[in-house]
C-alpha cells in the first residue's frame, strides 16, 4: 500500500481528519496525498470554480495534476458548516486562497461542498463542488441573502 494512502487512512478516522489531509495536500501540492483523501470508487465528483463536471479518479487526477503544475495551492478553510451523519458527511467550507497577480499577492473567496462517506478505508470524499465567491463569505458576521438558481 502507498505511503500516501496509510497516512490518509490513519487520519481518516473522521471526516474532519481527511479534510485537514485534502486542504493539506493542496498546500503542498501533494497529488498522492490528495488523492488519497477521495474514495475509490467510478461516481466520484469534482468541480472546480467556473470548470465542468469532473467524474471518476482519472478525471480528478489529471485536473488536480494541472493545478499542481502551477505550485501548491495557498488555501485557508474558513466558517465550515458541518452537517454529519453515521456513514456520510457534508461540510460547506470558505476557502480562502492567496493568489500571485501582476499587483501582487491578492486573496481570492472560493464557496466549496466537500461530501465524504464512511468507506471500509475510512472517511473518504465523494464530492468536492466548488463556485466563485466573494470577500462577503470571508465575513463572520450574518448570513447573506439566499439566492435562488
Amino acid at each position: 500500500m502507498p505511503q500516501a494512502k496509510f497516512q490518509a487512512a490513519t487520519v481518516g478516522g473522521s471526516a474532519d481528519e481527511t479534510e485537514a489531509a485534502f486542504y493539506e495536500a493542496l498546500q503542498k501540492g501533494d497529488i498522492a496525498l490528495l488523492m488519497s483523501c477521495w474514495a475509490d470508487e467510478d461516481d466520484i465528483v469534482c468541480v472546480h470554480p467556473g470548470g465542468p463536471r469532473l467524474v471518476g479518479m482519472g478525471a480528478i487526477r489529471a485536473a488536480f495534476e494541472a493545478l499542481f503544475a502551477q505550485g501548491p495551492l495557498a488555501v485557508r478553510i474558513e466558517r465550515v458548516h458541518r452537517v454529519d451523519a453515521l456513514a456520510s458527511a457534508v461540510h460547506s467550507v470558505v476557502e480562502r486562497i492567496e493568489v500571485m497577480t501582476a499587483a501582487g499577492p491578492r486573496e481570492a473567496w472560493v464557496v466549496a461542498t466537500n461530501v465524504y462517506h464512511k468507506t471500509a478505508q475510512g472517511w473518504r470524499m465523494v464530492a468536492h463542488h466548488a463556485s466563485p465567491g466573494s470577500p462577503h463569505e470571508a465575513l463572520a458576521g450574518g448570513e447573506m441573502p439566499a439566492v435562488l438558481h
